[in-house]
């Protein structure tokens, strides 16, 4: 029986007070992250949210209300975001399902014409916990990412931020080089695997549109609220030391009509502040690469 290592055991506890200064180039002073995420979502089965409750409870199937949900924003919203995102120059990382290269190919076809990342994000929007061989499900998601693209995706955002005690072993064994599902810095780290360590670039739960309005229930004005609070104080801070803030979107969920206003403002707001890197996971990972060298 394999032991697991436990999470606490994969790094460890680093106080940014104590670490050596990390340098931006060209005068840089902090990093925004870009991700917006694209699923597919198995109409045959039970939805993995719902913003409809079915009448009498339970989670039908096929829950159409909520099928279609979801599909709006692959089919209208997903392009709303993009045309706010290329008209700022916004470097960004779309985390995409391994399907949707199939079931979606136009959205994987603009976003490589607009020079954006691909990073994986599960072969469907299932809990790594569910899927029935994780091993399989990371293979096939960054074999559909390779043979879709021509590049071995190097990133890895779990459906959802769940993993299993082998997940990150699994990843950096298949060639990836960062996940981003460790939600505990403002600064890229490096996790223990077996095989060697794997970077966790910073993403985030409070600049997320699924905990803001699915779970939270807040006005869509709260998402550039928050995110121009949080830009603030990390801008400050970063005088000192480099701070990474990312910020998540979906399609379905901010690329609707009466939020995408607040989308486009806090793009308005960012780009007029001087020293912010707009960067990829990928750009983000080969900078601190070479700071650690």
């Amino acid at each position: 029986m394999t032991e697991h290592m436990r999470p606490d055991e994969r790094l460890e506890y680093s106080p940014i007070i104590d670490r050596p200064k990390l340098k931006l180039p060209d005068g840089g002073r902090m990093i925004i992250w870009t991700i917006v995420n694209v699923e597919v979502w198995d109409s045959t089965k039970a939805q993995p949210r719902m913003t409809i409750t079915p009448a009498g409870g339970g989670s039908p199937i096929p829950d159409i209300p909520n099928w279609a949900w979801h599909e709006y924003g692959n089919r209208i919203g997903f392009w709303r975001l993009m045309r706010v995102l290329n008209e700022f120059e916004v470097p960004t990382t779309l985390a995409l399902n391994g399907g949707v290269c199939k079931t979606y190919p136009r959205i994987a076809e603009e976003a490589l014409k607009s020079d954006w990342e691909l990073m994986g994000h599960g072969f469907s929007q299932l809990s790594m916990q569910k899927v029935e061989d994780e091993r399989k499900d990371i293979q096939m998601t960054r074999d559909a990412i390779k043979d879709f693209s021509g590049k071995q995706p190097r990133g890895w955002l779990s459906p959802a931020l769940t993993e299993t005690f082998d997940t990150v072993d699994i990843l950096q064994e298949e060639g990836f080089e960062y996940v981003t599902d460790w939600v505990l810095d403002d600064q890229p780290v490096e996790l223990k695997t077996r095989s060697g360590s794997l970077v966790n670039i910073p993403y985030t739960q409070e600049n997320n549109d699924v905990g803001m309005m699915l779970i939270q229930h807040h006005k869509a004005s709260e998402y550039t609220d928050r995110a121009l609070d949080q830009f603030e104080t990390l801008y400050e801070e970063s005088a000192d030391q480099p701070r990474v803030m990312a910020l998540s979107c979906h399609p379905y969920i901010f690329g609707v009509p009466h939020r995408i206003k607040y989308f486009r403002k806090i793009y308005e707001e960012l780009r007029k502040k001087p020293g912010v890197c707009f960067w990829t996971g990928s750009q983000i990972l080969d900078w601190y690469l070479n700071q650690k060298q």
